[in-house]
């Protein structure tokens, strides 16, 4: 499916669910996410990772309803606290087989976001490691000078935004040079085209979605 599409359906599923509450369909939706997810071939540590770390934010939401307010409800505390595995599941469904660059093509293309908006966020991304790298640099360094720079030294980290600054002008400098300009109009070198199969399949997802949270309860 077109990754804007799949954006986009996670979207409007965690919207909908957030406004009423259905025990049925937040479960139905948590083991459809995991069945696609095993379909993808997610590992299995990875799995496990989804559905143990987001347990402390959902037994914390059920703890509260259910033991410490004057009318505890099991079914409300059941659903809300089931909407945090709903929300993980359903954006780990797209980010399984999409990155972030394919993303961003696909808003470009798809839904005529800004290229400037586009490039920036795949700029930002892409410097992440550099980042980490000049922090173990300048943790490094000052190591080597008998200077310790914790994790929370301002030191630290103003030293790392000199180094993004000076990123980013290499890089708006790079992009001016390869004859990257904002307004130009632009070719398309890898097209993420939208399907007749993208309006079906969302089509049937967002019906059974709908229906599923008037019927079920």
């Amino acid at each position: 499916m077109n990754p804007s599409f799949k954006f986009i359906l996670a979207l409007i599923i965690s919207l909908e669910i957030s406004l009423k509450i259905s025990l049925s369909t937040n479960f139905a939706i948590i083991i459809l996410a995991i069945i696609y997810l095993l379909i993808k071939r997610i590992k299995l540590k990875n799995l496990l990772i989804l559905l143990l770390v987001p347990f402390i934010a959902a037994f914390t939401i059920f703890a509260t309803l259910e033991w410490f307010t004057p009318t505890p409800n099991l079914f409300n505390a059941l659903g809300l606290s089931s909407r945090i595995y709903v929300y993980i599941l359903t954006i780990s469904c797209v980010t399984i087989n999409t990155n972030a660059e394919e993303l961003a093509r696909s808003f470009e293309q798809n839904f005529h976001l800004p290229s400037k908006f586009a490039y920036g966020v795949l700029a930002a991304l892409n410097i992440v490691p550099r980042m980490k790298q000049a922090v173990k640099q300048i943790r490094t360094a000052g190591m080597m000078r008998g200077v310790y720079l914790s994790f929370w030294s301002p030191v630290l980290y103003f030293k790392a935004i000199l180094v993004a600054l000076n990123s980013a002008e290499n890089l708006a400098q790079g992009m001016e040079s390869h004859g990257y300009q904002e307004d130009a109009h632009r070719s398309v070198i890898i097209a993420v085209p939208v399907r007749a199969r993208d309006w079906v399949w969302s089509a049937i997802i967002l019906i059974a979605l709908n229906l599923a949270l008037f019927i079920l309860k």
